[in-house]
């Protein structure tokens, strides 16, 4: 029996959503969600918190969090990052309400992201042929508050089922906990599921290791020199993986390419003749 196409799994950051506009560094993103966070909690936990040394606390803690993941592979957890700030600055935890400051810090869509010009008509042709889609991405945040970015940008429609941040399931990409978990919330087996993403490490080296088929994007700002050199070094080399996993593998630099990709490893895909 032919193989058939189930699937698509897709990277979000630098994937769907184009972050190449963002000016703001990341300390300054954050900041103002931040700023409401401690004044919401000072206030109803009739606390005074110093903003200063809560944030530096908060920095500190996620650096050192984001740090610990290199060998780990464990996400760090925003929401849970803040909680254990708020206990150092002297808040009782028993006054902390999770949902409450998740909705107060008010996390959207950044400012200067947009999403890619060609990811609506693809999402449009895989659903129109049935294809189910979801989203792995490597976010301290949990999807609770990626949702809300996802509605902004017009795409929370196309992945109505699957969404997982590497905080909803504890560990980060290239760890297979998390495409397992996808894969599982979506009912389809790495053979018939195709992951896109940018990084060659996280998602095309990830993906690859579950047994997925990988397409990795290619935008033009570092992974182009990455997937040539680093990683088709490893490839050629043989090392972590056989060398039938080398046609498991494509890249494109539009997801306009990616019906003919999938045409090629699932003959008939599109017509429901695989």
């Amino acid at each position: 029996m032919a193989r058939q196409l189930q699937a698509v799994l897709f990277d979000l950051d630098d994937t769907l959503i184009d972050w190449s506009g963002v000016r703001h560094s990341w300390r300054d993103i954050e900041t103002p969600g931040l700023r409401r966070v401690c004044d919401y909690v000072g206030g109803s936990a009739d606390a005074s918190l110093d903003f200063s040394a809560f944030l530096h606390c908060y920095l500190t803690r996620t650096r050192q969090a984001w740090s610990d993941s290199r060998s780990t592979q464990v996400a760090p957890h925003m929401p849970q990052i803040l909680l254990d700030v708020l206990a150092e600055q002297g808040i009782a935890r028993d006054q902390l309400d999770k949902d409450a400051i998740i909705a107060v810090y008010g996390w959207d869509a950044v400012a200067g992201t947009v999403v890619f010009p060609d990811v609506p008509p693809a999402l449009e042709a895989l659903r129109a042929q049935g294809i189910k889609l979801g989203i792995v991405t490597n976010a301290s945040q949990p999807m609770a508050m990626r949702d809300a970015e996802l509605r902004s940008h017009g795409l929370l429609q196309y992945f109505p089922d699957c969404r997982f941040a590497a905080a909803d399931v504890g560990y980060l990409k290239p760890n297979r906990r998390i495409f397992e978990a996808a894969l599982a919330r979506l009912g389809s087996s790495p053979e018939q599921t195709v992951f896109v993403g940018d990084s060659p490490t996280a998602d095309i080296e990830g993906a690859l290791a579950v047994g997925m088929r990988a397409v990795q994007r290619l935008t033009g700002r570092g992974n182009f020199d990455a997937a040539a050199g680093r990683s088709s070094t490893r490839w050629a080399a043989g090392r972590a993986y056989k060398r039938d996993l080398l046609d498991m593998r494509r890249s494109l630099t539009s997801l306009a390419e990616l019906p003919a990709i999938l045409q090629a490893w699932y003959p008939g895909w599109r017509d429901g003749s695989a």
